[in-house]
């Protein structure tokens, strides 16, 4: 019984023994395998190493705003929106004119399922124009 208290001493202080501050190489390699893969910086942080930079190349056009954002209710009908290319579903609203169209893509059409600018909210408001100048156009 004491050979067995002997033993399981002598184990824990060869444990102890082992568990030595690692040396700096040793620390850096751990930090390097435990570090973050990336970070996120909000705008206005100076904090995160630089400041940000815009990928803008200026405005989008009516394209670019409707295939990134319109093509899902307006190339499938979802919600009751009228069909890129359906005549018939764009003569009425067509005929109301171009502000009207324009007023309904920034400001959405209250009790249908067009919300406000189609949910771009980073489009501005000739960007959304364009769009409905795409979807128009092709619509005719």
């Amino acid at each position: 019984m004491i050979i067995r208290y002997a033993l399981g001493l002598a184990a824990m202080i060869l444990a102890l023994g082992a568990t030595a501050e690692p040396t700096a190489e040793q620390r850096t390699a751990i930090e390097d395998r435990i570090k973050p893969i990336g970070e996120v910086c909000l705008q206005g942080d100076s904090e995160c190493g630089g400041a940000a930079v815009a990928a803008s190349s200026g405005p989008r056009s009516g394209e670019d705003v409707y295939n990134s954002a319109c093509m899902a209710c307006h190339g499938t009908g979802a919600g009751g929106a009228p069909v890129l290319g359906d005549v018939a579903a764009w003569a009425d609203r067509i005929a109301k004119g171009n502000d009207a169209l324009y007023a309904s893509g920034i400001n959405g059409v209250p009790g249908t399922g067009m919300i406000a600018k189609g949910g771009c909210m980073n489009c501005s408001d000739e960007e959304i124009n364009a769009a409905v100048d795409y979807m128009v156009a092709g619509s005719q």
